[in-house]
């Protein structure tokens, strides 16, 4: 199975992080927020990894190389035109007669998936209570997918798109994504994939929901830190650290010094990061990083980073530092 995930995004909410980091490789529950993504749709047996980046996004091929078994390719996204722009680009690299999967690089889900050997063409959908912001889903009597519509001002339909779609076809996919280029058919001036799919839907494709359990939201700093919550409330591990007090659920990676500390719950903390005298709650503390004489909660500080003094809240990018006498 050949998977296509477009991470060529500048991920401009979470900065400053991403000046440097790009997102996918951001840290959340103690994983890359890109492993999260692939490791959700392992299940459909993956061959290949086509990643779609921007001219800056190399480290994210290097990482997901380095990670993973399987093949992996890339192509450039030269600019910012949309995610049915970004599909396309990846023309090239997949066969017309084969299937396809295409996941965002920043769509962490929990979802059942169907047999490889069953499987049928489908968009990931759940129920959200605000449709407007997100591509939805129109379903028939029988439960098939007859519409779709990107973030409408006036919904009619409460299936939001999560980011996870099978194509069968991968041929009247790139056709119906190269119609919409050349012809210049734009919502809300990009090149939208579902756009795409309703000429496919006009031209006779047939696809059903695929209802997701959970769906999380990494797009922000305050949406990252719910993610990296509710993620480590399903997968952490109980650790003791001497002459300190560990509230769970909180997640530590190799190498982590902490020393006269209170810290937890819902923190993530990444390899070989120092911590002194701190009280930490609901944050995530990237690698190498050294906090100390320190109350913070809600906070997100970046990779060797360093912190020291009163602060409460605390958005402090990788390198940096921080300090209040």
């Amino acid at each position: 199975m050949k998977v296509i995930i477009p991470v060529a995004g500048k991920g401009t909410r979470l900065r400053p992080h991403t000046f440097t980091t790009p997102k996918p490789l951001i840290q959340v529950a103690g994983k890359a927020i890109i492993c999260h993504v692939i490791e959700s749709i392992q299940d459909l047996g993956i061959d290949e990894v086509i990643l779609v980046i921007s001219p800056e996004g190399e480290d994210i091929v290097s990482f997901v190389k380095e990670k993973y078994p399987f093949k992996v390719g890339f192509v450039y996204q030269e600019e910012s035109l949309g995610l049915g722009h970004a599909i396309y680009m990846a023309k090239e690299m997949v066969n017309k007669d084969e299937g396809v999967v295409v996941i965002l690089g920043d769509t962490i889900i929990e979802v059942d998936l169907p047999r490889k050997k069953e499987i049928e063409d489908f968009i990931a959908v759940k129920k959200v209570s605000d449709p407007r912001r997100f591509g939805i889903v129109v379903l028939d009597e029988e439960g098939r997918i007859i519409k779709v519509v990107e973030k409408p001002d006036t919904p009619v339909s409460d299936l939001a798109i999560v980011g996870l779609y099978y194509f069968g076809n991968a041929e009247l996919l790139f056709e119906s994504l190269e119609y919409i280029i050349k012809n210049d058919i734009r919502t809300k001036g990009e090149y939208q994939l579902t756009d795409a799919i309703a000429r496919m839907i006009d031209r006779g494709w047939k696809a059903k929901p695929l209802f997701v359990k959970e769906w999380y939201d990494c797009g922000t700093v305050s949406a990252l830190l719910e993610t990296n919550k509710m993620l480590l409330q399903k997968y952490h591990k109980e650790v003791k650290f001497p002459g300190s007090l560990v509230i769970p659920p909180c997640y530590f990676d190799e190498g982590i010094v902490i020393e006269n500390s209170l810290i937890g719950p819902y923190v993530t903390i990444g390899k070989r990061a120092k911590i002194s005298n701190a009280i930490i709650s609901n944050s995530i503390i990237g690698e190498e990083a050294e906090v100390e004489n320190i109350t913070i909660t809600s906070s997100l500080i970046g990779k060797r980073a360093y912190l020291k003094g009163v602060f409460k809240r605390v958005n402090l990018g990788d390198y940096s530092e921080l300090i209040e006498d």
